[in-house]
Order: structure tokens, then C-alpha cells, then sequence
């Protein structure tokens, strides 16, 4: 099972459109159910693709979820923010895991600047959680009622990695 990163391209609207439009990444995440190919085309070539750290989660080469940092800027160009989903039928196997460490082992590098990463995620999603943990994200506390999820407001658990924080 090799698990890679690579930047989306518009090839891959089908393989995005099924883990994207999968019911259970939704209820459990911030994105968006995408109505059509062109909706999923338009999205691709908007956001994802010109984003400068969007990349596909790829089994055998085929896009199964995605992972993204967002580079601060300005005064906060010493932290980013990570952020993932993955297609449900391939939850529970490590390979969110094995991403979150892809990042890491380069993400520093690309932007210099960065010393920490930073993730939120749903204080009810402990595998989430527990992904962020495994790589060595440090818990750093409850943000309550922080953003709105599908109408809902609700608890953050906010992470950081910091640059000092590889091992070599």
C-alpha cells in the first residue's frame, strides 16, 4: 500500500467527487457536498489546484482524500495550518497518519519562515485526534464554540507542531 502526496489536476474530478461526495467525510468535516462533475471541476480549478499546499492523499497513485497547509502571511508568516480528509472506506488504516508525516518531513523545508503548524480539529472526532498525536502534535487546548460547522457552532482542540519538533 504506498501512500503519496501530489498536487490535484483536473484529471482528477472523478476520484475527488467520489471520497468528496461520501456523506460521512462531510457530516465530519467543513467541506462541501459538490452537486456535479462541473461543481467538483470548478472547485478543483479555483481552490485546490492554485493553492500553494493543496495535495491529493493518493493510494496507488489515485486521489483518496486530500491534505493542506495554509501558509501565514504578514505578521503570521511563522505558522500554518493543516488541515485533511480522507474517503471513509479508507478510515482506520494509517494512512491519514502516514500523510500528516509526508507534510512534515517537507512542509518546514518549502517554507522557511514556518515554525509552527498548527491543526483544529472537532473536539469530537477523537480519530482526528489521535492522528495528530501519533506524529507528535502537542495538545494545546479547547477553543470553544470556535467555528461553525454545517450550521453548527462548535469545540475545537487546538494542535501545534513546531519546527523543533522533528527528529532528525
Amino acid at each position: 500500500m504506498e501512500i503519496k502526496l501530489r498536487p490535484y489536476q483536473l484529471s482528477d474530478v472523478d476520484d475527488f467527487m467520489e471520497w468528496a461526495c461520501d456523506d460521512q467525510v462531510i457530516r465530519t468535516s467543513r467541506l462541501r457536498y459538490y452537486t456535479s462533475r462541473e461543481d467538483a471541476l470548478d472547485y478543483l480549478k479555483e481552490v485546490a489546484i492554485p493553492h500553494p499546499w493543496y495535495r491529493a492523499i493518493c493510494l496507488e497513485d489515485r486521489p483518496i482524500g486530500f491534505i493542506c497547509v495554509k501558509p501565514g502571511s504578514d505578521y503570521e508568516i511563522c505558522r500554518g495550518q493543516i488541515s485533511y480528509a480522507l474517503g471513509s472506506k479508507y478510515w482506520n488504516k494509517g494512512i491519514t497518519t502516514v500523510a500528516v508525516k509526508l507534510v512534515i518531513s517537507s512542509v518546514f523545508e518549502e517554507f522557511p519562515h514556518m515554525e509552527r503548524l498548527e491543526g483544529y480539529v472537532n473536539v469530537e472526532i477523537k480519530a482526528s485526534q489521535r492522528v495528530l498525536e501519533k506524529v507528535g502534535f502537542q495538545k494545546e487546548g479547547v477553543l470553544r464554540k470556535y467555528v461553525i460547522v454545517h450550521g453548527k457552532t462548535i469545540d475545537v482542540i487546538m494542535y501545534s507542531f513546531l519546527k523543533t519538533d522533528q527528529t532528525s
